[in-house]
């Protein structure tokens, strides 16, 4: 059976596992405190070309999320987050459970805009009600699209101006610059839009593992404290920062956001010339084919994916998501297989 069912379900790239096979026996320092996350904090600095960011590694995206949102929020504060948003459908209220409402904005291609944003401030004038704060995006976004270099610099720009702050969820964010040529982003580009992010390792080529990135000085007094409390803090820190280590050498990181898109063309190629619809126009290692029921299910039967939903009765929306691991020749194979059975429903 062919697997496009994520982005994480394969372990971890093979110099990542020679890395920690080498280092296994080695004796380091704890909790994130030894030689191979300050080289990693290093690297990603660098890369940066800001050696002011703070940068934490932390095990997994909704405990960076959690353990972020609830150290800068107030109690009386909330997060701004388009209904798609991973905070608001798949952490399962972790956010909440810390004390903090996410309002949740209608999308038609899960991006948020000053547009979009602006009436929920102006429905939320005064203390009487939760009082937004912080503005949550994902780049990609949950459905595959990418914020450009200017819809960041806009987004940034509404924020600062109405007090508020900018977080980027960068599960994939190695997509997200990898697909440069539409978002025009760079490394450098994005300690300049947004007070803190995180670059995700779990969806790219990590074991596990993210690394927070804080840019905005108010965040990082006391931050680990708060990473302490969360269960945020590794005794074994030291297995998050030899994966960043390698994935940051030699541009290893983006290489491997690079392959998961080119291994998608051919699919996206095969669902366009069997005239096969798309959720949206998404640029990156994620789309989202509507196909009839019927066949959706014959799919199912050859293919693991993700069950995206229902646009009306007689179709069904699903997820395909390529990797850094996934097989050249699985996907030509697929998209073979695919034509085959959809070739009836023409």
């Amino acid at each position: 059976m062919y697997n496009f069912l994520n982005d994480y379900s394969e372990g971890a790239h093979p110099n990542i596992l020679r890395a920690l096979e080498t280092i296994n026996y080695h004796q380091n320092n704890s909790y994130g405190l030894d030689e191979h996350s300050q080289t990693a904090r290093d690297l990603i600095q660098e890369a940066l070309e800001d050696y002011s960011v703070d940068i934490h590694f932390i095990a997994g995206g909704t405990l960076t999320n959690l353990t972020f949102l609830s150290h800068v929020l107030r109690p009386y504060e909330a997060v701004i987050s388009a209904e798609t948003g991973h905070i608001n459908t798949h952490e399962t209220g972790s956010i909440e459970a810390t004390g903090h409402k996410v309002f949740p904005v209608i999308t038609q291609d899960g991006k948020l805009s000053p547009d979009l944003i602006r009436p929920v401030l102006d429905l939320h004038e005064n203390e009487h009600w939760v009082e937004p704060r912080l503005v949550y995006i994902s780049n990609p976004t949950e459905i595959g699209t990418v914020y450009t270099k200017e819809e960041l610099e806009e987004l940034y720009a509404f924020c600062k101006r109405h007090d508020l702050y900018l977080y980027m969820d960068g599960a994939r964010l190695a997509a997200a610059l990898a697909a440069g040529d539409i978002t025009h982003l760079t490394f450098p580009d994005l300690p300049k839009l947004c007070d803190a992010f995180y670059i995700g390792g779990t969806k790219t080529g990590a074991m596990f593992g993210e690394a927070l990135v804080l840019v905005n000085d108010t965040f990082k007094d006391h931050f680990r404290f708060n990473m302490k409390q969360r269960g945020a803090i590794l005794a074994k820190g030291w297995m998050l920062g030899i994966q960043f280590e390698e994935l940051f050498k030699n541009n290893l990181y983006l290489e491997l956001g690079a392959r998961s898109i080119r291994l998608m063309q051919p699919l996206k190629e095969v669902f366009q010339k069997m005239n096969i619809p798309l959720l949206c126009d998404a640029p990156t290692n994620q789309i989202f084919p509507i196909f009839p029921n019927e066949l959706a299910r014959e799919v199912n039967e050859i293919c693991q994916t993700t069950f995206q939903c229902n646009p009306d009765k007689d179709h069904t929306c699903l997820r395909f998501c390529t990797s850094w691991a996934t097989s050249e020749e699985a996907v030509k194979d697929f998209a073979k297989d695919f034509q085959a059975l959809a070739i009836k429903y023409q």
